[in-house]
């Protein structure tokens, strides 16, 4: 089952690139991993789960972004 990641990263109102430079990666990693070519990294996947979380997305799991 493809992440919800891209799905979240919109509603938040932040683009590839912003996320990809909050990761500290390029873009076209980033993307490759919203598109599930290659995985998250835990750090990434925790990174992710707590700018959700800022953003007003409270009580959000990484089960719930990645593999629910």
């Amino acid at each position: 089952m493809k992440n919800k990641v891209s799905n979240y990263r919109r509603y938040i109102g932040l683009t590839q690139n912003q996320m990809a430079n909050n990761l500290k990666i390029s873009v076209t990693a980033y993307r490759n991993k919203e598109r599930g070519i290659t995985p998250f990294k835990d750090s990434e996947k925790v990174f992710i789960k707590n700018k959700l979380i800022e953003n007003g997305i409270k009580d959000i799991t990484i089960d719930d972004i990645f593999f629910n």
